[in-house]
């Protein structure tokens, strides 16, 4: 039993620590249990979702989550599922494709009218007097 103040703080904050890690463990097993008894796109996305949030919260790495992402995919295939997320990336960019030549005809003038920055010499105004300080140690 602690009995030192900040020893029974510690205590105290290491029993809700392991509280919330068991909660997210525990949405995270309920969620890769419902993608393996119905493997579907938006299954696999909340697997994949809680994996994240559990490496945003610390309690497993960034690699850890990556391989078990990996596998995830892997029996995804397997099971014939596709992931949605592809399609809708694919899809985004025709439609901003269609939008995108209005957008570059405005573009080049607003470029044209820019002039380049003047770059500011600073580095040969210290040599100098880098060099004089030198000169007048040499004098002493």
């Amino acid at each position: 039993m602690p009995i030192i103040k900040s020893a029974k703080k510690a205590a105290r904050q290491s029993i809700k620590r392991r509280d919330n890690n068991q909660q997210i463990k525990k949405t995270i097993r309920a969620a890769l249990k419902e993608f393996r008894a119905k493997p579907t796109a938006d299954n696999m996305k909340k697997v994949q979702s809680e994996y994240d949030k559990a490496v945003k919260k610390g309690l497993i790495k960034k690699n850890t989550a990556s391989r078990r992402k990996a596998k995830l995919a892997i029996f995804a295939k397997a099971a014939g599922v596709k992931n949605t997320a592809s399609a809708k990336k694919t899809a985004a960019p025709k439609a901003a494709a269609k939008a995108a030549p209005a957008k570059k005809a405005a573009a080049p003038k607003a470029t044209a009218e820019k002039k380049p920055a003047a770059k500011k010499t600073t580095t040969a105004a210290k040599k100098p007097a880098a060099k004089k300080t030198t000169a007048k140690k040499a004098e002493k």
